[in-house]
């Protein structure tokens, strides 16, 4: 099979990875900060270890374990909310942001903006800023779009987020592993990601960075090792919002994941950029194919349709004549469709990873051909 379905998750892990979850399913996996045996003193460790990895690779000042981006997203939304409040965010957005403030709606009068894109298909800074109210609360924005791939410029947002004093909610699912994330630099408060797309992770964790005080409400409620006289949910960060067993044996495999990533040489990244531009050139050449997200996209993914068929009929064609695996239909972000025109009809994503090949394009874009023709 040739895998281009790396936006929703990557299919093939680093050694290192694979190793380290086999070790710490087989060896590790007591309870962390539930109790003092030596098993879970070593499993403490592993949680520390993997907090500075991920400390080290974002800038963040702390890192809570959740069960998955969407999990880190909902956290951060339901955990900054305010009844009357307003959120100011894009139509680029994935439902896991966009369904929790749509409930935040429903319960409690939280209202948002969604900012549309310029006439580049970028959202624009000064956008941002015009939608602010005064009772906006948080911005949140996909740093890039897991349609189209399209990155918003969330250093210059981070600025005017800084300057208005609010809040600011980065949604990193598609970038990191693939863009260097510094929250620093960014100026944002909170990062959401998994680290079973770009960093080639494993599945069934989600990171929740914070930089300064964290200012969050829990989200979820049970035991956490902490306070445990306590029947209200401690609000320390991280140990209060990470109620339940952590995952050890995926935190492990997380270390290596990120080691892996900042030890990828130059080659393995220019070979990704230069697969994916050499994908979106081809493709743009054949009569019939229209492809979404022309400027400041990511190398990796590439949205398209073909004129006289539905992106379903397109995936599924490739799947069983060609044994190529591509994403198709709405991908989750409803509004993002909406401004390209595609509700109706979805679209074909095709998104690579460290670990396709020249050779494997070339197949594509020649399969795309004969479909075509």
């Amino acid at each position: 099979m040739i895998y281009f379905d790396n936006a929703a998750t990557t299919i093939i892990k680093p050694e290192c990875v694979i190793k380290a979850e086999s070790y710490a399913l087989k060896s590790l996996c007591a309870n962390a900060g539930r109790g003092s045996h030596s098993a879970a003193i070593k499993a403490a460790q592993i949680v520390y270890e993997a907090r500075k990895a991920v400390k080290n690779l974002t800038a963040c000042d702390d890192v809570a374990f959740t069960f998955n981006c969407t999990d880190a997203l909902n956290t951060v939304l339901f955990g900054t909310a305010k009844p009357n409040g307003h959120i100011v965010t894009t139509i680029y957005e994935h439902n896991s942001t966009l369904r929790p403030i749509t409930e935040l709606n429903r319960r409690m009068n939280v209202e948002y903006t969604a900012v549309r894109p310029n006439t580049h298909g970028v959202i624009d800074p000064a956008d941002i800023e015009r939608a602010i109210r005064p009772n906006t609360y948080l911005i949140a924005v996909n740093h890039a779009s897991n349609v189209t791939g399209t990155v918003a410029p969330v250093t210059q947002i981070g600025c005017i987020a800084r300057r208005h004093g609010i809040p600011y909610l980065i949604d990193g699912a598609q970038s990191v592993g693939y863009l260097d994330v510094n929250m620093r630099e960014i100026g944002c408060n909170y990062l959401c990601f998994s680290p079973h797309k770009g960093l080639h992770g494993p599945q069934g964790l989600g990171c929740l960075c914070v930089r300064g005080d964290s200012q969050l409400l829990p989200f979820r409620f049970g035991g956490t090792g902490t306070a445990s006289q306590a029947l209200s949910q401690p609000k320390d960060f991280p140990e209060g919002f990470e109620s339940g067993t952590l995952p050890v044996n995926s935190i492990f495999a997380l270390i290596a994941a990120i080691t892996h990533y900042q030890r990828l040489s130059l080659n393995s990244k220019r070979n990704l950029a230069v697969c994916g531009d050499t994908l979106r050139t081809e493709l743009s050449k054949i009569a019939g194919v229209k492809i979404y997200g022309k400027y400041s996209t990511l190398p990796n993914i590439v949205c398209f349709n073909l004129a006289k068929l539905n992106a379903a009929a397109v995936g599924n064609i490739l799947n069983e004549q060609y044994d190529i695996a591509v994403r198709c239909g709405l991908h989750c972000a409803p509004l993002c469709h909406s401004f390209l025109g595609t509700l109706e009809s979805g679209a074909v994503r095709a998104s690579l990873s460290y670990h396709n090949s020249m050779n494997e394009v070339e197949f594509f874009v020649k399969a795309i051909r004969e479909i075509c023709r």
